[in-house]
């Protein structure tokens, strides 16, 4: 699970030559550590929560790199190696960029802007290893008015229409009970690096992919958003709010902005552990209180808290969200079979700094291609027409 609350980086290691564009060929890696004798999986030799744990279930060895004395909360996670810096300090950096310079992949999920702050950007680490993958999560994107804004799978799913459209008509909206969003952007991530793998192993060059939460579980819309987006279609829940305060801090920050410090003084309340005991009757307090002021009004109060929040929204009210059109989440495709003549879709939630993914074409048509297809296999239109009357095709 790629968490924003917990800031981390993880590198996956290399031993090899890095191809070069004169030679394409997929990366080969070979690993000497004593560690990685045994493995024999897809990735065995490559050296990298749930990207990087799959990553590592394939063979790859994944360096955590951890915060001095603390750690975090997913470090129990198999097959990782774990190191720990003080990334502020200029020893904890160099070591870092030491080991940037012989890894394949970096992966972090730094608030934008804290990583070029710490002197570890992409613009510092390509440099010193021009083949490396370097991958960036976060809440809402590098760009755009939401960048700075910290983000959570809760919040994620809350503003990006998950929450709206899941559990019983006429009852309130339900969070699904897994961390689905952290989830899928590991997953989707995941398969940007093995495909960002693969056109450095083409081109000899590495490139910098972009991931987060808010595009990840916008492009889970799927269906829904096509119908919002063409069809209008949209479903009725609306009007929730959704604050996450997952530590001590968190929650003395929220309990100052909602106007309630008593709170922070119940005993039932006091610790992360007796919220998570006593959550049924702190969640009917805050729904109380939360429902004592419209929308708008709790997004002035909670902005720049740094407490993660936002509404449950509708997908109506999620695509007309800036943060959509600066993040080149809906595309438009020209269609002759629709009224409207064009087809609006949902855009490609991993950015890639060079090979960039594009929508290129609209659903197909039943067997669209068929004949174009079976050309390509060497099938002549006399072959292709007989295996049409056969109803074959």
């Amino acid at each position: 699970m790629l968490r924003t609350a917990m800031k981390r980086l993880q590198l996956l290691r290399q031993h090899l030559q890095t191809p070069s564009p004169s030679k394409p060929s997929a990366p080969k890696l070979l690993s000497t550590s004593a560690r990685d004798e045994g493995s024999q999986g897809p990735l065995a030799g490559l050296k990298a929560p749930l990207c990087t744990q799959i990553l590592a279930d394939y063979g790859a060895d994944v360096i955590k790199v951890e915060q001095r004395g603390t750690g975090d909360d997913s470090r129990q996670w198999t097959n990782k190696r774990s190191i720990t810096l003080d990334l502020k300090k200029p020893g904890g950096r160099d070591i870092l960029l030491k080991l940037a310079k012989s890894s394949d992949v970096l992966i972090e999920n730094f608030v934008p802007g804290k990583v070029e702050e710490l002197g570890i950007g992409y613009d510092v680490v390509s440099r010193i290893n021009p083949h490396i993958i370097y991958a960036s999560i976060s809440g809402y994107g590098p760009s755009g008015p939401y960048a700075k804004r910290a983000g959570y799978d809760a919040i994620a799913a809350a503003e990006a229409g998950l929450v709206h459209n899941s559990g019983e008509p006429g009852q309130l909206p339900v969070r699904p009970g897994l961390g689905m969003v952290d989830m899928c952007t590991g997953l989707y991530m995941l398969g940007a690096i093995l495909a960002a793998l693969n056109a450095r192993g083409k081109t000899g060059k590495g490139q910098k992919l972009d991931a987060s939460l808010f595009e990840t579980q916008i492009s889970l819309l799927i269906n829904i958003g096509a119908n919002w987006l063409n069809l209008g279609l949209e479903g009725k829940r609306h009007g929730y709010m959704a604050p996450g305060a997952n530590n001590d801090r968190q929650f003395k920050i929220l309990a100052e902005r909602i106007g309630r410090k008593d709170l922070l003084q119940d005993l039932r309340f006091q610790t992360n552990g007796a919220r998570v005991q006593h959550c049924e009757t702190l969640d009917g307090i805050l729904n109380d209180i939360l429902q004592e002021k419209p929308i708008d009004e709790w997004m002035v109060v909670f902005g720049g808290s740094g407490l993660a929040h936002g509404p449950v929204n509708t997908i109506e009210k999620a695509f007309q969200y800036p943060q959509i059109h600066a993040r080149n989440m809906v595309e438009s495709l020209p269609c002759e079979d629709v009224e409207a003549g064009e087809l609006r879709v949902i855009g490609v939630p991993v950015k890639f700094g060079e090979t960039k993914g594009s929508i290129r074409s609209r659903v197909p048509f039943l067997g669209e291609h068929s004949d174009e297809i079976l050309a390509e296999m060497s099938y002549t239109q006399v072959e292709r027409e007989e295996l049409r009357s056969r109803e074959v095709i």
